[in-house]
């Protein structure tokens, strides 16, 4: 009994709010704390494409991103030879349980394996903006990294209104990190390029206020960094 006890005392602690700003439902309800007990260890998802599902889902421009609470993170890495030959690599992260962010993720698995005599140009297709604290991580990295430039584009500004978090997306533009909202020809690039494709490949249909959408977080956006 006392172990259970502790158990859910740490889970409690250590539960974290949603990435969409939303918190978990109340941990004194005995099935929603089993739940986050049961929970398996946190893992990084990675792989080339994507399900059209999730695209569909965490990808869509909403103003109010309700049950958004994953961020995915599709990226290209452009290596520039010394003899001027470029090579690319490219893939999607997924991260599980707001354990921890996919930006995290890329900087522990991806970029080790980037060789630091090369320059690299990464892109990422990110569902949505850096929280504060990978903000931060970028930062430090990019101050470390000389050989690396980041471009990242982002579907959704995540918590843009917290003052924490406008101060972290200038600090990202400050440390040369180029930040701007996906246009509806980023979502269908992402679609042709990291979404699976069942058989024939289908033509990306854009949802209906996707266009209004982008317009409404570029405004912010640059009201932000400004």
């Amino acid at each position: 009994m006392a172990q259970k006890e502790e158990a859910a005392a740490a889970a409690a602690a250590a539960a974290p709010a949603s990435q969409n700003g939303e918190d978990l439902e109340d941990l004194e309800d005995p099935e929603k704390l089993k739940e986050l007990i049961e929970l398996p260890p946190f893992e990084i998802v990675t792989g080339e494409r994507l399900p059209v599902n999730f695209f569909k889902f965490q990808f869509r421009n909403v103003e109010y991103s309700s049950g958004r609470n994953k961020t995915f993170l599709c990226y290209v890495v452009e290596a520039q030879s010394k003899g001027g030959q470029v090579q690319a690599t490219r893939g999607y992260l997924e991260d599980e349980h707001a354990a921890a962010h996919a930006e995290e993720a890329f900087f522990n698995t991806i970029l080790p394996a980037c060789d630091p005599a090369l320059r690299y140009n990464v892109t990422w297709y990110v569902s949505s903006s850096p929280c504060a604290s990978c903000a931060d991580r970028i930062v430090r990295t990019l101050g470390k990294s000389k050989n690396l430039r980041l471009l990242i584009l982002v579907g959704r500004l995540f918590m843009w209104e917290e003052p924490d978090v406008r101060a972290a997306l200038r600090k990202l533009k400050e440390a040369g990190c180029r930040l701007r909202i996906m246009k509806p020809q980023d979502f269908e690039y992402v679609w042709q390029n990291f979404v699976e494709q069942e058989g024939e490949a289908k033509a990306f249909e854009p949802w209906e206020d996707i266009q209004e959408n982008f317009l409404y977080y570029e405004e912010k956006l640059a009201d932000i960094l400004k």
